[in-house]
């Protein structure tokens, strides 16, 4: 599509950063609204944020490289040329949770309560993300016939050119705007810390292996190239995330 929005002399601004901007910045206005709410300081939530991205930049890019490692292996400086597209999601999501839990833990903030607070603006600012991919043609889907299919002809796409394709990013678009509007409706009537997030988790790792099946980049694999890494991974997130809804259940019902 667009990879690049505008290049004036040695300035040039790629589409993919401009969105991955945007809905960082979406997220945290919203996480510091939702944070209001809840009687906690939007400067932690600030704070959060910005480990959070760091974090989230260098385990997504590490396990795209991880991933591609042929791409790279000799062209090592291509690793930091993150404006070129080239993250997995759950890369991020695991050094990003990682890094979160240790500050709250330091801060001694109940990490599901927070939990709660980001994860909603985190759906919206990856669904914003996502378009980014779009338009850098990277996380792109396999070849199809569908009346919907793209087809991206840009000499700087990262996706096949002039082959028709399922626009998977479109459709990881679609899925966290759904996520974000369940999580706004469970924000609302949640009985306990930690249903906002949780929810997240199982919603994100079933539509995400969903989405997986029509993605044509390569991405891994495991068990025989049955799963890709990130279904994998989305399966041990599922388990993790309904057996902790079970047990928080259970809790706030022995406790009534």
């Amino acid at each position: 599509m667009f990879p690049v929005l505008f290049k004036a002399g040695p300035v040039t601004l790629y589409t993919y950063g401009l969105f991955i901007a945007i809905g960082f910045f979406a997220a945290l206005t919203l996480s510091k609204k939702i944070a209001s709410s809840n009687q906690v300081k939007t400067e932690i939530v600030t704070d959060l944020f910005f480990i959070i991205l760091i974090a989230a930049l260098i385990g997504s890019r590490g396990l795209y490289v991880i991933i591609e490692y042929e791409a790279f292996k000799n062209s090592w400086i291509d690793v930091f040329k993150i404006w070129n597209g080239g993250l997995v999601f759950y890369g991020g999501f695991i050094a990003a949770v990682a890094s979160a839990l240790f500050y709250l833990r330091l801060k001694q903030i109940n990490p599901l309560l927070m939990g709660d607070i980001v994860f909603p603006g985190i759906a919206l600012g990856h669904a914003i993300g996502r378009i980014g991919c779009f338009f850098a043609g990277c996380c792109y889907g396999k070849p199809t016939s569908a009346f919907f299919a793209v087809c991206f002809t840009h000499p700087l796409t990262l996706a096949p050119q002039h082959v028709h394709l399922h626009p998977t990013q479109l459709y990881s678009v679609a899925s966290n705007l759904f996520i974000f509007a369940v999580l706004i409706g469970v924000s609302i009537h949640k009985r306990f810390n930690g249903m906002v997030t949780i929810t997240y988790l199982i919603l994100y790792a079933v539509l995400r292996s969903t989405i997986e099946y029509f993605r044509g980049d390569y991405r891994g694999t495991l068990l025989n190239g049955y799963l890709s890494t990130s279904q994998g991974i989305s399966l041990l997130v599922a388990l993790a995330g309904i057996i902790l809804m079970i047990i928080l259940f259970k809790r706030r019902h022995d406790t009534n």
